[in-house]
């Protein structure tokens, strides 16, 4: 479901081959190579599909929540979304609370956003 959504947000069309495969994306194709290499080859062989079903579901959570990653700090990818939306959030959060002091001030120019110059201002300590 993510996927998908980053896609809309992104404003990128999905590059799959056909219906339910990824092997033209590169990044996919990468992420099944690992996927692979890290967990179907190094610690199958299992007795079923639903043992495989939840050795993938661990292996998931970790690959999200635990995995290291060096060129991110040596955090987790979901501490480094986390910190993203939170940094991106808090943006958002500022223009608008300049803008709601345009309206609390009684200003006759009605004004929704604060000009660049204004938010600059307000961003520096």
């Amino acid at each position: 479901m993510k996927y998908s959504q980053r896609l809309a947000e992104a404003e990128t069309v999905a590059s799959v081959g056909s219906t339910g495969d990824s092997y033209d994306n590169a990044m996919a194709e990468a992420l099944n190579s690992l996927f692979k290499a890290e967990l179907v080859r190094n610690q199958g062989p299992w007795q079923g599909i639903d043992d495989l079903e939840i050795a993938t579901a661990e292996y998931v959570d970790w690959f999200n929540h635990r995995r290291l990653q060096g060129e991110n700090g040596m955090i987790p990818p979901v501490e480094l979304e986390d910190n993203y939306d939170h940094n991106h959030d808090a943006l958002a959060t500022a223009g608008a609370s300049l803008a709601s002091l345009y309206e609390t001030r009684g200003d006759t120019v009605s004004r929704s956003e604060p000009s660049s110059q204004e938010y600059q201002l307000s961003m520096s300590p």
